[in-house]
């Protein structure tokens, strides 16, 4: 049975590939749409022409995947809110940067180390009405009320569009929040903030007062707060409260998701109320009854969670599975898997670009597909041990499916994944039956001690157990190189061998080999790339200089701070070598002149000696009291760049010394790195 052959799955695809396309195209609007009518009157066309004439027949498949390509395209663009004239984006260009804002909170977000932060819609910009979601952003040091999901504010702050990383190879938060239509930043402090009388009661806001009165009534009966941040995260899909170094254990044991909620957790919601339904008669008016009460349940519990992607994901698809089910109807699981992507994505297109999306639907297909293939190659005689062997294919078939995908993302993997699995996943469903029946009586304002502290203990188990294996960190293999390219050539190595593995012949032995010539040859490719590049950076470091000189996979690190240390940089260092193959071979401290490619680097600082030859790029570090009109009397630099070390009153004053003078300025502040 080809997965290709079933027609859902082939509209599904077309709709995808044109969300990605009018994802990195940027199509027109007014192209798109045009489009979109001109391949659905063709199709209508070829639809009644080919009543008369069957030859046409055949054409008909061919447009109606173009016209869902176009469908998928007219989605992604109709979902993009700066469309919208009144959007804040549009508004930003004309405003300064201290503004009046006014708006509608609709998120709480993970806090950081000096911000309260949430998601919030604006309503007005200094008075005038506007439309868009940013992020919310209020100083810890002050004190800060309690924000309810629907309250309306009314902030003085500062508006920032979101910047690009401002060193090389870095996550882009940028891309990632545009990607959820975030396009700036509100910074304010308690003080600035009035809270208004108007509410938005929606269905956010009383799964919000739900999720607060549980987490109130469990907090009033001392359950462990380290414990409840675990629980909750579980559960109700909340992982604000989690302690870094809880999910960097779980990051390290290969468990994360099962911090998040997902197919896992709403699998087990559907099985615990089918089972509870058991009783019901299996009448036709009784299974569409027991559907009803089924789905109703599953989209309860993913409201309650927040509706993240990976619980609409999970609710949609398990709804599907559930009227399969109920009505008696075969199902047929890559049908129903194409069909929640479409309905998700057809409301929500910008979750294909959400990492958590990517790897559940990838997890899942490699589940279906590959699974059963794995636990035929032994068949235990006994159900435990059985069992246990269906809980190791079935991570093995989800870690092979996810691996390219997760170290293309977070460049490590943590080698004791299946160890995690067998070990965690048999106790999950013990820990979710008791968890799930906790929140509901806490939700009716009853705690029995006895089942909350055994939820408790089980927890601490839990976290026990993953600390251990996270602490074998010579399992955890880190700062893997892993480009684009050479991802796409690992899935392709994948396939044809999985395929050749399940019915063995020449021909996709072949295959095989070429896909593993591919993988090697992209590997190659990068890493002679690579050593070919010389280039000098720049790092934009507050508070200190840091440039890099690389020529080949040898890096050379200059610093002002004699105190260097690798691992003091590594945030920022670390990326940048993973991603160009390259390892530190010496550090030094500064100094005030480099020569690259042929080129005279002049660095000044306080103690800087002048010379007479003018300098090629000129390097301004730690504030030196300079005047720089007085300076190019004497010779006239190509290019003017300063870093973090630099006082921002003192960037501003050389920044409209070299417009004055035609001299390029580039500061790391603004701009990002430097580079050559």
């Amino acid at each position: 049975m080809k997965v290709v052959d079933f027609p859902l799955i082939k509209i599904t695809g077309c709709f995808v590939l044109g969300l990605i396309c009018a994802h990195y195209t940027k199509f027109p609007f007014f192209l798109v749409l045009n489009s979109l009518l001109v391949g659905l009157f063709t199709l209508l066309f070829v639809f009644f022409f080919s009543k008369k004439h069957p030859n046409f027949k055949s054409f008909f498949g061919i447009i109606a995947l173009t016209l869902s390509f176009f469908i998928g395209a007219f989605t992604l663009c109709s979902h993009n809110q700066t469309l919208n004239h009144n959007h804040y984006i549009h508004q930003l260009s004309n405003l300064d940067k201290k503004c009046v804002t006014e708006i509608s909170i609709k998120e709480k977000l993970k806090n950081t180390t000096s911000n309260f932060r949430y998601v919030a819609d604006v309503i007005s910009l200094n008075d005038q009405k506007s439309s868009g979601e940013i992020i919310l952003n209020i100083k810890k040091e002050s004190a800060v009320p309690t924000l309810e999901i629907g309250s309306h504010l009314k902030i003085n702050g500062s508006l920032y569009k979101n910047k690009s990383p401002n060193n090389p190879n870095q996550f882009d938060y940028k891309s990632y929040l545009e990607n959820q239509q975030i396009y700036a930043q509100l910074y304010t402090e308690a003080k600035y903030i009035k809270t208004g009388t108007i509410v938005d009661k929606s269905i956010s806001y009383y799964a919000s007062k739900l999720r607060n009165k549980i987490i109130y009534n469990l907090e009033k009966h001392h359950f462990s707060k380290k414990e409840l941040s675990v629980v909750v995260a579980l559960i109700l899909g909340q992982q604000q409260d989690i302690s870094p170094d809880v999910v960097r254990d779980y990051q390290y044991a290969g468990a994360v998701h099962v911090l998040s909620v997902s197919g896992l957790h709403v699998g087990f919601i559907l099985l615990f109320v089918t089972f509870l339904l058991k009783p019901f008669p299996n009448t036709k008016k009784a299974s569409l009854i027991k559907l009803l009460i089924v789905i109703l349940s599953l989209w309860s519990f993913g409201i309650l969670a927040g509706l993240a992607p990976s619980v609409v994901r999970s609710v949609t698809m398990f709804s599907f599975v559930a009227t399969g089910m109920f009505l008696r109807r075969s199902i047929n699981i890559y049908n129903t898997l194409a069909v929640s992507i479409l309905v998700i994505l057809l409301f929500q297109p910008s979750f294909l670009f959400d990492v958590g999306f990517q790897l559940s639907y990838t997890a899942l297909f490699f589940i279906v597909w590959l699974q059963p293939f794995l636990s035929s190659i032994w068949t235990p005689k006994y159900k435990i041990t059985s069992y246990l062997w269906d809980i190791v294919t079935v991570s093995f078939a989800a870690q092979i499916g996810t691996f390219p995908l997760s170290i293309y993302y977070f460049h490590q993997f943590p080698g004791l994944f299946f160890v995690t699995n067998l070990v965690i996943l048999p106790g999950m469903s013990i820990i979710l039956g008791i968890g799930v029946i906790v929140m509901v009586f806490a939700a009716f304002d009853f705690v029995w001690m006895p089942l909350l502290k055994v939820l408790e203990w089980c927890i601490w188990l839990l976290n026990k157990i993953i600390a251990w294996v996270a602490s074998f960190e010579d399992f955890i293999f880190r700062d893997i190189s892993f480009s684009s390219y050479f991802m796409w050539s690992c899935y392709i190595l994948i396939f044809s061998w999985v395929i050749w593995f399940k019915k063995p012949n020449f021909q996709k032995l072949a295959i095989g080999l070429c896909a593993a010539i591919l993988m090697q040859l992209t590997v190659y490719q990068a890493k002679y790339l690579s050593k070919k590049e010389n280039e000098l950076i720049v790092f934009h470091k507050k508070g200190t200089t840091l440039i890099t000189e690389r020529i080949g996979n040898k890096l050379k690190v200059y610093s002002n701070d004699s105190l260097f240390n690798y691992k003091n940089e590594n945030q920022i260092l670390r990326p940048y070598m993973v991603a160009n193959f390259c390892e530190i071979t010496s550090t030094k401290r500064l100094s005030n002149l480099l020569f690259f490619n042929n080129k005279k680097i002049l660095i000044i600082n306080e103690n800087t000696c002048y010379t007479k030859e003018s300098p090629d790029v000129l390097i301004l570090v730690n504030s030196p009291k300079i005047n720089l009109e007085r300076l190019f009397i004497t010779w006239k630099p190509k290019q003017v760049v300063v870093d973090g070390s630099n006082f921002k009153t003192y960037c501003t004053i050389w920044k409209a010394t070299c417009k004055k003078l035609n001299i390029p300025f580039h500061d790391t502040s603004e701009i990002g790195f430097f580079k050559l």
